[in-house]
């Protein structure tokens, strides 16, 4: 990561949105901000913990190993969100890594610095921890998925998550750069299988596909696809 002299925007950053003003002072003293490249490692998993990222600019993906050659994505971080919580606690490792998906900017504070946050800051603290709660929530439907949900079903579910969380482009298109073989990772199946589903779903006219870019051409019968599992 390119440390430098690099303005960020506060109002893009969970921390500096949550907490006191009167603390913000010492947020920007504490704070260090670093341009990520597209493919770039922002920590990886295994590496010892030694402080929390927010993303200003850009968007993030968080994996784990899934065996020798394959990962699962766990979420995926856009502007605002936080990454390297998850190595809070006893065990001081990160449990996933964190891969720039694009050009961005993330901002980094050590531990110390943040555990301090914490108990100053109440606010920001609750928000945390609901945030924690909705994380929870979601891995455990992402495992619950990956066990009972067909592959076409658990590509529909991947789709619509990605519809709302990044919204679409001006043509319609799902407003973010990912490759194939990243939408197989987020779904937990092979890059075989999801372009074999992918066939099927423009075939059934639920999606329509230009280039690298996918748009979802039939919400309603795509979420069937979650729901009943089909």
């Amino acid at each position: 990561m390119k440390k430098g002299k690099i303005e960020c925007n506060p109002d893009n950053c969970f921390l500096t949105k949550n907490c006191l003003k009167e603390w913000l002072p010492s947020v920007l003293q504490h704070k260090k901000t670093f341009k990520v490249k597209k493919g770039e490692t922002i920590f990886k998993e295994g590496d010892q913990v030694t402080g929390v990222f927010f993303v200003n600019a850009g968007n993030v993906k968080i994996h784990k190993r899934w065996d020798a050659d394959k990962e699962l994505i766990v979420r995926f971080a856009k502007e605002g969100s936080i990454l390297g919580h998850r190595g809070l606690g006893d065990v001081a490792v990160y449990p996933v890594s964190a891969t720039a998906l694009e050009n961005g900017i993330v901002c980094y504070i050590d531990m110390e610095f943040f555990e301090a946050t914490l108990k100053v800051n109440s606010d920001f603290t609750y928000k945390l921890l609901r945030f924690f709660a909705e994380e929870l929530r979601e891995s455990e439907k992402k495992m619950r998925n990956l066990a009972h949900m067909p592959v076409k079903g658990r590509v529909a579910e991947a789709l619509i998550t990605l519809k709302n969380q990044f919204g679409l482009t001006n043509s319609g298109f799902l407003n973010i750069d990912l490759s194939r073989q990243d939408l197989a990772s987020f779904a937990g199946a092979t890059y075989e299988t999801v372009f074999r589903v992918i066939n099927e779903l423009v075939h059934d006219k639920l999606v329509a596909l230009s280039g690298k870019s996918i748009s979802i051409a039939n919400y309603d019968n795509l979420l069937k696809l979650t729901v009943q599992g089909a």
